[in-house]
């Protein structure tokens, strides 16, 4: 069972997400919260899978909740605002995946799931424009920690970077998905990240595509 906890500031909104939750197979509605540091609060407290969270709270916003929460569960962001500034907090704050209210609630049933199995989940408009600041980027210095991962783990690492989920990174490596888990685990140790969006970021910036070879 997937426990989810549901942080938006209107509660018409939040009563239609737990609704839809709810709802779902093997999806557990375990609490709510209001604001961005009742989130943590009740997080802290009660440990779900997933955070649903919004970004434009009173208070402590998102996007500090998700920083605060880097350790404690997953957060996905479901937010109203498609804005550049959003993105790249949320992402860079350890948010697993970033879609919008305007999403269909399959798909948000859908991407809950993939974010509690592990994998990352953004918003297609969010992903082609992430893509285009990547591709417009000069070069950046190699990250610390870069030259402690092994070999395989820098498959790993370039894998995320193509946005392959634990299942394609297994069938492309040859490897299971236990397999898979913790070298995603091991790459985000070594490079101090919070979530695996962090290390696709990590990826694209030090160039993993440049070859073919296991290192860069």
């Amino acid at each position: 069972m997937i426990r989810v906890l549901v942080a938006d500031d209107h509660a018409a909104i939040r009563a239609g997400l737990v609704m839809i939750l709810g709802g779902a197979d093997g999806i557990e509605v375990v609490g709510e919260a209001g604001d961005g540091a009742e989130a943590v609060r009740v997080a802290t407290r009660l440990e779900p899978d997933v955070v649903l969270m919004d970004i434009r709270m009173p208070g402590v916003d998102g996007i500090e909740a998700t920083r605060q929460l880097s350790g404690v569960c997953e957060v996905l962001v479901l937010t109203t605002f498609d804005l550049d500034e959003y993105v790249h907090g949320a992402l860079r704050a350890g948010a697993a995946g970033f879609l919008l209210k305007s999403v269909e609630a399959p798909a948000l049933v859908d991407a809950v799931r993939q974010v509690a199995a592990g994998d990352g989940v953004l918003a297609p408009s969010v992903t082609r424009r992430v893509m285009r600041e990547f591709a417009s980027a000069a070069p950046r210095s190699r990250p610390a920690g870069l030259d402690s991962l092994t070999d395989r783990e820098v498959d790993v690492l370039r894998c995320l970077g193509e946005g392959l989920s634990n299942h394609q990174i297994g069938r492309r490596l040859h490897i299971g998905e236990t397999t898979v888990k913790t070298h995603v685990s091991r790459v985000l140790t070594k490079l101090d990240l919070r979530s695996r969006v962090q290390a696709a970021i990590v990826a694209q910036e030090a160039g993993l595509f440049s070859g073919g070879s296991a290192r860069p």
